[in-house]
Order: structure tokens, then sequence, then C-alpha cells
């Protein structure tokens, strides 16, 4: 397969989720350009309606308005937010900070994710809280006054980082936290310092203090660097051309992939342009590679959460193994993504096994072959699809259309390269 041309990917789907939380609790009408419209972020969307926000259908090619009060209002209803993950942790850190008791639910796959990780150190700050006695929701929470806290996370994470430093905005109280190993994306640091918040990182501590005040706000959200990593993994495995993916996010907290990819043999380049959002954009350049297989350290895992499985399936055609650290974060994600990127890889006849916490891969030029199993996470799905890529590769996805989570217009873009969707 040749690759050539020029691509884009759908907006930034961790930013696409701030700006409407962020959009919903000022007060006045806010427009956000290029958003995300994935199922996802539509999550986001309709809770955000429960709670009195004014929020415009989010459609491909249009602009989203959201006008807010100040403040949300108490909902008629549980807030589902679907397969969500985000939507759902960054709300409680909201919800925390407002009188009214509401619950939180989702679909069945997000309702087994962990958020005990959220909801502890909610109410060290004052929330209350009641599960069904099991580590995932549906999480009722009664908010209310807060207190400062000071809190060393046990996961590097930027959904329960996001979710504290929310809790302080909308609670007005300072908030410092630690993450263990490594930096999770920094996309909340980066609204709230645009709005005039105080938050410094001096390595190891990040630290809020409410010193800003939101206001409305119009702005163009950046591509998806996580999305990118699929067209880029395309044209590494090509037999020809060059691609070009414009307008991307080059946050250095969701790019880490791409030093990765270098490491492995990529030649990846990179033209920046004018930051969108507070973030700095550009696009990328790549064509076909000859791979390297590579370590990928303990540290580096949270600024790769999203974009290993793709880095997997690329390892499993990579020269020598490639082995990542201590990835378990990977079981708690929309499946089991550790152990599905392993039986997966072995499904179509590659060779992959999970030793502990460590994803371990040898690379083969084998043919893929078989069906894969996804678990309905999208992630997966677009992953091995990318694989299918391969000359006379023989791959089926189970379920396709869970793309749709985070790239609307993923199987286009995989027919149009030459793929099969």
């Amino acid at each position: 397969m040749m690759v050539q041309g020029t691509l884009t990917v759908p907006g930034d789907k961790s930013i696409t989720h701030r700006l409407l939380l962020l959009a919903a609790l000022a007060r006045g009408t806010s427009e956000i350009h290029n958003p995300l419209t994935s199922l996802d972020a539509r999550s986001s969307g309709a809770v955000l309606r429960r709670l009195g926000a004014e929020v415009s259908p989010l459609r491909s090619g249009r602009a989203v308005r959201v006008r807010g009060s100040g403040r949300f209002q108490p909902p008629d209803r549980d807030l589902h937010c679907g397969n969500s993950g985000t939507t759902a942790r960054l709300l409680l850190g909201v919800l925390a900070a407002h009188p009214f008791t509401t619950t939180v639910t989702g679909d069945r796959s997000l309702r087994r994710r962990p958020m005990r990780r959220i909801t502890k150190p909610l109410q060290r700050m004052g929330a209350t809280v009641q599960d069904e006695g099991a580590d995932g929701l549906p999480v009722t929470m009664t908010g209310g006054s807060l207190r400062a806290i000071e809190y060393q996370m046990p996961v590097s994470s930027a959904q329960l980082k996001g979710s504290l430093l929310l809790a302080g905005l909308v609670g007005e109280v300072s908030v410092a936290v630690r993450e263990p190993v490594g930096r999770s994306r920094d996309h909340t640091e980066r609204l709230l310092r645009s709005f005039g918040y105080a938050v410094t990182d001096d390595g190891e501590w990040i630290r809020f203090e409410p010193t800003g005040r939101l206001e409305t706000f119009s702005v163009v959200v950046p591509g998806d660097a996580s999305s990118a990593a699929f067209p880029v993994g395309i044209a590494l495995l090509a037999q020809g051309g060059q691609l070009r993916i414009a307008g991307v996010g080059l946050n250095p907290t969701r790019t880490h992939y791409l030093e990765v990819l270098r490491r492995m043999g990529a030649v990846v380049g990179i033209e920046e342009g004018a930051a969108q959002a507070g973030e700095p954009v550009g696009d990328l350049i790549v064509g076909p590679a000859s791979l390297q297989g590579v370590e990928v350290a303990a540290e580096e895992i949270p600024s790769l959460i999203d974009e290993i499985p793709m880095l997997a399936v690329l390892a499993s055609r990579a020269l020598g193994t490639t082995v990542f650290r201590e990835a378990g974060e990977l079981r708690v994600k929309e499946s089991d993504r550790l152990g599905l990127l392993a039986s997966n890889i072995r499904r179509l006849g590659g060779t992959a096994e999970v030793s502990g916490n460590d994803l371990v891969i040898e690379g083969t030029d084998y043919r893929p072959t078989g069906t894969v199993r996804t678990d309905g996470d999208h992630r997966l799905a677009m992953a091995f699809a990318v694989l299918g890529t391969v000359p006379d590769a023989r791959v089926l996805v189970d379920n396709m259309g869970c793309a749709d989570v985070s790239f609307p217009g993923f199987r286009h873009m995989l027919r149009r390269l030459g793929g099969r969707a």
C-alpha cells in the first residue's frame, strides 16, 4: 500500500471534554470550534444539559455554543456518561463543590472502571460519596463547601489530577497533587492558566490557587494527537509514499509516542504552526520505516497510555523484542487492554505475552490473519485495523463501530488510505 496526500484528524478529545465543562461553568455564551463530535464528547454535552447548561448539538463541521450560568443546577435524573471515563471523572470533581445530591453512572464498560481513586480524595475535601460496594459506578455524590487538599496520587492520571483541580476551581480552594511516576497530560493545567489561575509545577508537586476567573471564550480545538497515531501507524507500515497529518496538537505530554517511534527507527517530521487553545499545533510528516524493538520504561507509560495499542501492533512487526514496563493501568481502561493486546497479536499469528504488568512483544514478519476481539474498545479496534493494512493481511475486527467513541470518520480515513474497515 502507498500513502500520499494530506489529511486531518478529529478535534482533541481531552481538550473538548474540558472546554465543554469550563464553558458550562462560565456565565454567558462560549464557542468551541473544531470540537470532537464523538460519542464520548456527546456524553459530556448530554450531562451538562441535565445540569442546566445550554449546549448546542455536537455536529461535524460546526462550532458548539455553550451557555452557562456560573453554577450547575440539580439534575432531574441520574447523569449517564455513556462510555466516557473522562466525562465521569472530571464531572465528579466539579459536582463535589455543588450543594446537591446526584448520581453518576455509565454503560456496562464504564461501570467497571475504578472510581475510588477519584472519590476518596474528594471525600477528604468534604464531599459525601456513596457507591454500591464496588469500585466503580454508579456513584452518588453530595457536594458542598470544600477544603484545601495536598494529595499524593496513587497513579499518574490526567483524569484524577483534572478532577481534583476542577474541584479546587469550583470550590475556590487550594489543591496540590503529586504524581508517583512520570507526568500525565497537562491540558487542565494549561486551560486553568489561560483564565488567570495560578498553576505551578516544581517537578514534584502541581499546585493550584483560586486566583483567576472563568470568562466566556471562543477557541479552536487542535487535532487529537492520539487519533493522529493511527494514520502515523498506517504510513509506517506502508510500502511507499509520504503522508502529512495537518493541524495536530503537539502538547509534549501527548506526543511522547513520537519519541518512542523515533527510537524504533521511524522518521517523523514536524512543522509547527500557530498555537490553539493554549496548545502548540503543527503538521506531522511520515512515511514507511523499518522498525526495531525497544524497551519502554515504566515512567514513560503515563504519557503513552492511549497510544500503546498502536505502538504494540507496530512492535509486533518490528525486528526484535519490545517491552512495555509496568503497563498495568491498561487493565482498567475501556477493556483489559493489556491482556487483549497480547491475546489478539497471538490470535493473528504474532508473538506476545503479559509477564506481571509488562507487555512483551517479539516482532516478526508474520502475515496478520484472524479475527480481533475488542470488547468494544475503540483504540484496540483502530490499532488492529491499522495492522490489517499490512500486505496480504486478513484481519477482521469484531466491532469497528466502537471507533466512533473517539474518532468519527476513522473508517472513511482507513478506506481513503487503502485499508479495509
